[in-house]
């Protein structure tokens, strides 16, 4: 599958297509299939989203999954501390990562 992903211009933060609009959740995150760069293209020029890219992805029992290691950190939040994360009451938080 493949999913979007980009930060909001507004905030900075690390964000997911869901096939109508952003998320902060990967669980979010639509497989946009061959669309993805035309969507990128839409959603940069209405300015809602910068530096986005088509990354792979898969899908598990709890939702999409990036496939490359970086987007998962990307996904999850700051590893040094686990309390920043996007699950911090969540102790096996960072295996989803690895």
């Amino acid at each position: 599958m493949k999913i979007l992903t980009g930060n909001d211009l507004r905030t900075g933060a690390v964000i997911w297509w869901t096939g109508r609009d952003w998320s902060l959740h990967v669980e979010d995150a639509g497989d946009v299939g061959d669309r993805g760069e035309a969507i990128l293209t839409e959603e940069t020029g209405a300015r809602r989203v910068n530096g986005g890219v088509v990354i792979e992805g898969t899908m598990t029992p709890e939702g999409p999954r990036p496939a490359h290691i970086k987007d998962r950190i990307r996904a999850l939040g700051p590893t040094v501390r686990p309390d920043l994360t996007l699950k911090p009451a969540d102790p096996d938080a960072g295996n989803w990562v690895i």
